[in-house]
């Protein structure tokens, strides 16, 4: 992805360094925030019990363990600077494809703010754990997103490639576009009148939304600034299957619950990625409107 061809956004705010450890209550453990990401991220997720992954790991053997009292935390690499550096690009490009198109139909884009952190962060939608992933704060209408994420993605998930990082970003920007069309107010009303497994139906749409919405943004970067290079959406499409319902459960619980899906199968969310960077048009994106998804 040729990332520095657009701007830096001005809108990234660098929590990294503040509350990166929590402590578990299991045995003494005490994890920073690549641990927790190891560790928990699909229990989190999808509702396994965490104390299945740790049990027998001993206090600070896992990757990120939070240092004793006293110690001086470890300077950033300077891989991790660049990727800091890449998210700014990229979330710069974001605002000037979404600015457009709101431009263009009469209305004026509110560009998110994005927060950096590490291991944990208070956020007006509650606390957050690293491990809980990405994820847009519609009360503050902030993207957070520790970058240990990526190497998750890469390591665990087998989804590397800087177009597949893009677009999670893409993705979590997109529940801000939801949340400023108001579709995500819609979603919560309608999830507060059903019945669980109802509600989990309407997440795996605005899920599938948010997933054509970055399908939108890449369309029109690229063709404006020609930003994607060979085998940049096959990386996206990689990660859109790798972070699956059906395959995050099938690799952590060994069976598939479809009706407890919440963001959408590995199948559904390539299609609505792709139907969006084939169409470049919010209108393809309608996942509420249409039985088959």
């Amino acid at each position: 992805m040729r990332w520095r061809v657009s701007r830096r956004s001005e809108n990234v705010e660098d929590r990294r360094g503040e509350g990166s450890s929590m402590s578990m209550g299991l045995g003494g453990l005490r994890l920073g925030g690549a641990g927790l990401v190891a560790a928990l991220l699909l229990a989190l997720v999808l509702g396994v019990d965490p104390t299945i992954l740790l049990q027998g790991i001993p206090t600070g053997s896992l990757p990120g363990s939070a240092p004793e009292a006293g110690s001086e935390r470890a300077p950033r690499s300077a891989e991790e600077e660049e990727l800091a550096e890449f998210v700014s690009f990229v979330l710069g490009d974001i605002e000037d494809t979404w600015q457009e198109l709101f431009r263009q139909a009469g209305r004026e884009y509110q560009a998110p703010k994005l927060v950096l952190f590490s291991g944990a962060v208070n956020s007006a939608c509650g606390f957050a754990q690293a491990a809980m992933g990405p994820f847009y704060c519609p009360a503050d209408q902030k993207v957070y997103i520790d970058l240990v994420f990526y190497e998750e993605m890469r390591n665990r998930f087998r989804a590397p490639g800087d177009f597949a990082q893009a677009y999670v970003i893409a993705h979590e920007v997109g529940h801000h576009v939801q949340n400023l069309l108001g579709v995500s107010d819609q979603v919560r009303r309608l999830q507060g009148r059903a019945d669980e497994v109802e509600a989990n139906q309407l997440s795996v749409r605005q899920e599938l939304q948010a997933d054509c919405l970055a399908g939108v943004w890449a369309h029109h970067a690229h063709r404006a600034r020609q930003v994607l290079e060979a085998g940049d959406v096959e990386e996206a499409l990689g990660a859109a299957s790798a972070i699956g319902d059906d395959r995050m459960q099938r690799q952590s619980r060994g069976y598939v619950t479809p009706d407890s899906f919440t963001h959408g199968s590995s199948a559904q969310r390539v299609r609505w990625f792709k139907r969006g960077l084939e169409e470049g048009r919010l209108s393809a994106c309608e996942t509420f409107a249409t039985e088959e998804l």
